[in-house]
């Protein structure tokens, strides 16, 4: 009890720690909220983080809500990888903070327990690092928007495309938590319906640092393909640790299902070379995405952005176009409200290029399939990957046909 207390403690003084920045002087305005809520400190810093905390701070500073009729205030908060620390500052921001839009949230266990508090409070969660499909399908709310990716698009990605080079027989070694769980669960179900099998698994507790035994699982099962349902800290420590296990020499190959462009920035091109991975977002994708790296690695200290620092940037625009689009902008405090006004507007831009936002929550845009350079063919840093393929955005997530999501069934059985 007393560590949960002190956990609880030390959400409230982070919560304060960062305080809402104001925009402008002008109090005139109606002034809007946003909380960015993520791991500040430990395993998921380098793929959110504070580049999250910037990468909004960025979509505020080129979008001029003041010229818009109304001003935005950013406040932060290191939710260290606890769902009650993650719960405990989001009502901390809904209830006496007056916060309208919780942001980003990497670990989906947190992002579950934040998506069902916005729901009850009636506030927007814009849902940038979470990975489970859960939340756009038996957990979607109407205050949801799942912006950047989700374990359904990772696998339909990642393991139809090793199945088509042959690697028909998959051991998982899975995270041991929401996020790890989803992404096995959907994964599975592709591989097998793409005439793949999986011949073993095992559960790793999250944040490991030692994943020698599961390692000899893997090499003991006869798999063509170990996959990696893990993420961060524990896909880095997984992909060294089964380098030296020798697991490429003794004929298998990894799948890592979430790789980030920050992972193999810390594997190093010498062990990372070859892999497979599936993102929403890459630096040099086209003329657009170049241009905004090249102002955020400048703010960032010389960090290049993952997709979902990309994703804070974009999600984030398109909710203050929603509210500018809006005649009666205290219209904009109710989250369902808001919600459907963004899923209303067609979304627009430079990262993400044209999309939608569909009734369950599920923001649509392509997705991209790229395999790791050698070193050799590296001309810069974080000049990492190769597209192999572009999947459309219509077949990127996992079809409306096919989904859990209440909202989805209510539409229909209206129609």
């Amino acid at each position: 009890m007393r560590s949960i207390a002190a956990g609880l403690i030390a959400a409230s003084m982070l919560a304060s720690a960062y305080p809402v920045q104001a925009q402008t002087q002008n109090s005139t305005l109606p002034v809007f909220r946003i909380g960015v809520l993520n791991d500040q400190s430990g395993l998921y810093s380098d793929i959110a983080g504070i580049g999250s905390v910037e990468a909004t701070r960025m979509a505020v500073e080129d979008f001029k809500p003041e010229e818009k009729g109304f001003r935005v205030e950013i406040v932060s908060a290191d939710h260290q990888n606890k769902p009650d620390i993650g719960a405990n500052i989001t009502r901390q921001w809904f209830d006496r903070d007056k916060v309208d839009v919780v942001a980003d949230v990497p670990t989906s266990s947190i992002a579950l327990a934040v998506s069902e508090i916005a729901r009850e409070k009636d506030k927007v969660f814009l849902i940038d690092s979470a990975g489970t499909s859960d939340l756009t399908g038996k957990a979607c709310t109407p205050n949801n928007v799942h912006w950047t990716y989700d374990t359904w698009a990772l696998a339909n990605g990642t393991a139809k495309a090793v199945i088509a080079n042959g690697g028909k027989r998959w051991f998982f070694l899975t995270a041991d938590y929401a996020f790890g769980h989803a992404l096995e669960r959907d994964a599975m179900s592709i591989i097998k319906a793409n005439g793949g099998e999986v011949v073993g698994q095992v559960r790793a507790p999250f944040q490991s640092n030692d994943f020698s035994s599961f390692l000899l699982q893997a090499q003991g099962s006869g798999a063509e393909i170990v996959a990696l349902a893990n993420s961060g800290g524990d896909t880095i420590t997984a992909v060294k640790q089964a380098a030296e296990f020798g697991l490429s020499q003794s004929g298998q190959k990894l799948a890592g299902l979430l790789v980030f462009l920050t992972d193999v920035h810390s594997i190093g091109l010498e062990t990372a070379q070859g892999l497979l991975l599936t993102e929403a977002f890459y630096w040099d994708l086209n003329d657009g995405t170049r241009a905004w790296t090249e102002r955020f690695v400048k703010r960032n200290g010389g960090r290049y952005p993952t997709m979902n620092q990309a994703g804070a940037y974009a999600s984030t625009l398109h909710w203050m176009k929603a509210i500018a689009a809006m005649p009666d902008k205290e219209a904009a405090r109710s989250g369902r409200h808001m919600v459907e006004a963004m899923k209303a507007m067609p979304t627009d831009d430079p990262l993400f290029g044209k999309g939608s936002i569909r009734i369950d929550g599920r923001k649509i845009h392509d997705m991209h399939l790229f395999q790791v350079k050698t070193p050799a063919a590296s001309k810069q840093p974080y000049d990492y990957y190769d597209t192999v393929a572009t999947i459309p955005g219509d077949q990127a997530f996992r079809p409306l046909k096919d989904s859990e999501c209440p909202l989805v069934k209510t539409t229909a059985a209206a129609q």
